[in-house]
């Protein structure tokens, strides 16, 4: 493939310039509060559409060994490596009707993984499985993790529809007691957090959204029974609705160009195009990825990391279009190295960075037919802005005289919904159904949002503590005054685009941590002196990509064009990198958070 041709410094001027005016265009000053949260008179936007009626049962009042909350992939390799360290009772408690976290929620038609299926989906070792196709489907990720969850019998203790409401130590018997929305009152030796960052919906609010008469839903919480059809299309409800869609990104542009095969009308709403680069899915074969030795995925997945860690390899094992892209990753992942001065840095990145976004832009041109269209459909900001996505039917949807791109930039968004339908500048878009492909909440969801309280030593609460001394951990699992809880996710962690393996590798450490704490008969609990080391190894080398993301329009990745990144701050080396670190802990220091006796209460 011919490398991008690299802009000249005129050219270069030219575009900060039209970056700056495309960013003014959609920045609100209410930034993330532009949105609603889909709770109160909204609840039914996340109600749970795959079980028909909850099971009834009697409250629980048992004891386990590990309590897990979240059933999607953080928690179920949690629960397999538990299994693999000879722990007996795992619990994992879930709101929705089954395993599978995003991917049992998210069941939209077109969706599909952006990451290679073959270092997307963890435990392919273990499971003897090999995926279909490059990038896999939904449902094949959803059986994958179901297949997980009943090779290492997590199925038995697993409470489903049920979502966790508090957490207390209690002192006297050194457990916690977790409670539930369905009465549970039980206790666990250890608890595991695993509720990630992304994973309730939220709406735009647009005035008069509770007034629309027609139907509607979010795209996490697809409404076949009145669409018809499944993932693969063939939604026959739609043949003859009028139907928008508010949002374009990953899921807008897989969803959209299912509805063009299927809808009488699709409007799309958009303020801020994506980047679609090529997508190519393809059947694959165990020979076409060298499955044919033990280990073969844990080869693939490393590789795949270390690349877009900004690491050295001999080879790309994996070739998608996150390896291929990988040095323009750079402001999206703290990770990448520097090399030389800085300015030379910024200026070669930012060519770089305007050549690959050329040639995006060119893509656009040379398949949409109607100049305008392409021309509103053309992403105009720098390519660690805003999550890439893949596609290869979407620009050709745009194409049909049955989609209309209706562009909300000048707007900032649509300005109102009416019974009828939806309002952008004079226009009335008359509705029979309208779609929020409008993502989830940042970080709103278990024990950093608030919405699930946990209370440590003394009746400590951890956000309160927290909201004096900031967030305190070691590497960003374990916090001093809560005993035997661990989190996963990204606060003081590592971070990477296939979050999978990062979640594997937490999955991993938590096991250990458990394991090694049950041998001596003692408490995960790291002394204050050790977070303090931790939160000084954060600062040391944490870089400044603030001025970055105030240049980058607005999105979730820079809190609505705050200009700050979004999300806990996390480990300011590469995944790898931090991996490194935590085996050398394990195998050298881990006894320093094992306590064989209560500790002290938290120093206020």
């Amino acid at each position: 493939m011919t490398p991008p041709q690299v802009p000249s410094p005129a050219e270069l001027a030219a575009l900060r310039r039209r970056y700056r005016l495309e960013r003014e265009r959609r920045v609100r000053p209410d930034g993330a509060r532009q949105y609603r949260s889909t709770d109160a008179e909204f609840g039914y936007y996340a109600a749970d559409p795959y079980v028909d009626e909850v099971t009834e049962r009697e409250p629980l009042r048992d004891t386990v060994d590990v309590a897990v909350i979240g059933g999607g992939f953080g928690g179920i390799l949690t629960g397999a490596r538990m299994r693999q360290q000879g722990l007996e009772r795992v619990r994992i408690i879930e709101k929705g009707g089954d395993f599978g976290g995003t991917w049992y929620w998210n069941r939209y038609p077109g969706i599909h993984c952006d990451i290679e299926s073959h270092v997307y989906l963890p435990m392919l070792d273990e499971t003897g499985y090999v995926p279909e196709w490059k990038y896999a489907p939904g449902e094949e990720i959803r059986r994958h993790a179901v297949r997980i969850a009943r090779k290492f019998r997590l199925y038995s203790d697993a409470l489903f529809s049920t979502s966790v409401t508090s957490l207390t130590w209690d002192e006297e018997s050194g457990t916690w007691i977790v409670a539930t929305d369905r009465g549970d009152a039980f206790r666990a030796t250890y608890v595991v957090t695993a509720t990630g960052t992304l994973s309730e919906p939220k709406l735009p609010g647009i005035p008069g959204i509770e007034d629309f008469e027609g139907h509607t839903f979010h795209t996490s919480r697809w409404d076949y029974a009145y669409t018809g059809g499944g993932p693969d299309g063939g939604m026959t409800g739609l043949s003859r609705k009028r139907v928008g869609i508010v949002g374009t990104g990953a899921t807008g542009v897989q969803v959209i160009p299912m509805l063009a095969e299927d809808a009488g009308h699709v409007y799309v709403f958009q303020r801020t195009p994506s980047t679609v680069d090529v997508r190519a899915n393809c059947r694959t074969t165990a020979g076409d990825v060298g499955a044919d030795h033990d280990g073969w995925a844990r080869e693939r997945r490393e590789n795949h990391l270390r690349i877009v860690s900004g690491e050295t390899v001999e080879q790309d094992l994996v070739a998608d279009r996150w390896t291929m892209s990988a040095g323009l990753l750079e402001k999206l992942l703290t990770s990448f190295r520097r090399q030389g001065d800085r300015q030379d840095f910024e200026a070669a990145y930012e060519a770089a960075d305007a050549a690959k976004m050329n040639e995006l832009r060119a893509r656009v041109e040379r398949t949409v037919i109607d100049p305008d269209t392409a021309e509103r459909l053309k992403p105009w900001y720098r390519y660690a802005c805003k999550r890439p996505t893949f596609s290869d039917r979407y620009y050709p949807a745009f194409n049909r005289p049955d989609v209309t791109l209706v562009d909300t930039a000048d707007t900032h968004g649509i300005e109102r919904v009416t019974p009828q339908g939806v309002v952008v500048g004079d226009t009335t878009y008359e509705l029979d159904c309208l779609i929020f492909a409008t993502g989830f909440s940042v970080g709103t969801s278990g024990i950093h949002s608030g919405t699930l309280p946990v209370h440590g030593r003394g009746g400590a609460q951890l956000l309160r503590v927290w909201a004096q001394q900031g967030p305190r951990t070691l590497h960003g699992f374990t916090s001093n005054g809560f005993p035997n809880l661990i989190r996963l996710g990204t606060l003081h962690n590592a971070v990477g685009v296939n979050f999978t393996h990062i979640l594997d590798e937490q999955a991993v450490h938590a096991a250990v941590l458990v394991a090694a704490a049950e041998a001596k008969g003692a408490l995960i609990e790291p002394s204050r002196a050790a977070e303090d080391a931790w939160l000084a190894t954060l600062a040391e080398d944490a870089p400044d990509h603030e001025w970055f993301h105030a240049e980058c329009t607005p999105g979730y990745y820079n809190r609505e064009g705050r200009g700050r990144p979004n999300g806990a701050p996390a480990y300011p080396h590469s995944a790898v990198a931090f991996h490194e670190l935590l085996k050398h802990w394990r195998e050298n220091s881990m006894d320093e958070i094992l306590s064989a006796s209560s500790g002290p209460g938290i120093e206020l």
